[in-house]
């Protein structure tokens, strides 16, 4: 039995569920705040999305069924938690949740968890000029380093289309940062 079957198996258990969570959560915390930090842009919202998703994998753990790995499983979480976050966000500020987006990268410069210079804030802002799926890509693939296979499973969708978006991406991010 794999590391990961064994996680499941055990926080799938009564008995050893609270024990496994903590052996999860000190496993994908770190992973997982930057994936929603790349998503949702703020420290604060970050740590409230993770917790959110924490709370949803520890919840619904019994229903995975091992069709994708635990990491995929718990990234799409993450990922529909954050996009979930966003959009409630835009509607309690009545703006679109691109909107929504651009306040939160105008604000990352008054975030004093933001370690960026004005290239980064620059990356930021033509990251988000991209509709949300190749932002998604764009994101996981740039900053997150993950493999296409995973992004499809976590995106449920095909590997020939995230790599497409990634390309279509890239030259919408490099057209960006080379326009002024």
């Amino acid at each position: 039995m794999t590391d990961e079957a064994q996680l499941v198996k055990e926080l799938q258990s009564q008995q050893h569920k609270e024990k496994a969570f903590r052996v999860l959560m000190s496993l994908y915390k770190e992973r997982l705040y930057w994936h929603i930090r790349n998503i949702v842009k703020s420290h604060n919202d970050a740590d409230d999305v993770l917790q959110n998703t924490f709370i949803k994998i520890y919840k619904n753990i019994n229903n995975f069924k091992g069709d994708s790995k635990l990491f995929s499983w718990m990234y799409r979480i993450a990922t529909n938690e954050s996009i979930t976050h966003i959009n409630k966000n835009a509607k309690r500020l009545q703006v679109s949740s691109e909107e929504a987006q651009a306040l939160a990268i105008n604000n990352l410069t008054s975030d004093v968890y933001f370690e960026g210079d004005d290239i980064q804030l620059k990356l930021q802002k033509a990251i988000a000029t991209l509709p949300e799926k190749q932002q998604l890509v764009f994101n996981m693939k740039y900053f997150e380093d993950l493999k296409y296979k995973d992004m499809a499973d976590i995106l449920e969708t095909s590997e020939g289309a995230l790599k497409a978006s990634y390309h279509i991406a890239v030259k919408k991010i490099e057209a960006y940062l080379t326009s002024d």
